[in-house]
């Protein structure tokens, strides 16, 4: 299946070259432009991407706004947040606002593309370990945002407390599974059953759940 993107960028000439860069691949769709978080809002309402590639700095509405409406919405739409790793303070804003994950305006083009089927396919953005890396540079910053009430995790298993402490510590499925000495299908089915017990989106949500209930620290 054709994978639908909308690109959501106040700057003309990043949306212009993601466009002519997507169409090169026929499984990869461009279907609409929003140079606003409010425009991005009401495009996709109205064509229901599967994917909003969502700059964090634009004006008026900004993209970690957007995004929480977005993945607060009735669409099935994720989001993936394109941003400057060394100027932007709000990574971990938009994860909390239901970014399935981000992507570097100057990583390879490849990796780009690769990221936007990568959550277009429902999973969190590229490897656990590098999620992981943002959240601790971010949320350990002065000047980051409080953190809201974490999610309870008091009804999980101890097993599942394992993991998640591992998800946490951006661990993959093999990796966890080596580590418990499980199957990796295991280590994919709980995974699976912490998304649901604790109503979390997708693994960098479980990332995040781990940091706030101190099961990971900065430090780790």
């Amino acid at each position: 299946m054709t994978v639908r993107i909308l690109l959501a960028d106040d700057q003309p000439l990043v949306r212009s070259g993601l466009r002519v860069i997507i169409a090169d691949h026929p499984d990869l769709e461009v279907v609409g432009e929003a140079a606003s978080g409010s425009e991005a809002v009401r495009l996709v309402n109205d064509l229901v991407p599967d994917v909003v590639v969502m700059d964090i700095r634009m004006p008026g509405m900004d993209g970690i706004e957007a995004t929480r409406l977005i993945t607060d919405g009735p669409a099935t739409t994720r989001v993936l947040v394109l941003t400057t790793f060394d100027e932007d303070d709000h990574v971990y804003g938009a994860l909390r606002a239901g970014a399935s994950g981000f992507v570097v305006k100057d990583m390879a083009l490849d990796d780009i593309l690769g990221a936007i089927r990568v959550v277009a396919a429902g999973d969190a953005l590229i490897a656990p370990g590098v999620t992981r890396r943002l959240i601790a540079d971010f949320a350990g910053r002065p000047d980051s945002p409080p953190k809201p009430s974490p999610r309870p995790v008091e009804h999980i298993t101890e097993r599942e407390r394992e993991v998640l402490t591992l998800v946490g510590r951006g661990r993959s499925n093999t990796e966890i599974a080596e580590e418990l000495f499980i199957t990796v299908a295991t280590a994919k089915s709980h995974v699976s059953r912490l998304l649901t017990k604790l109503g979390a989106r997708d693994r960098v949500q479980l990332v995040i759940t781990a940091y706030e209930v101190g099961l990971v620290t900065l430090s780790q």
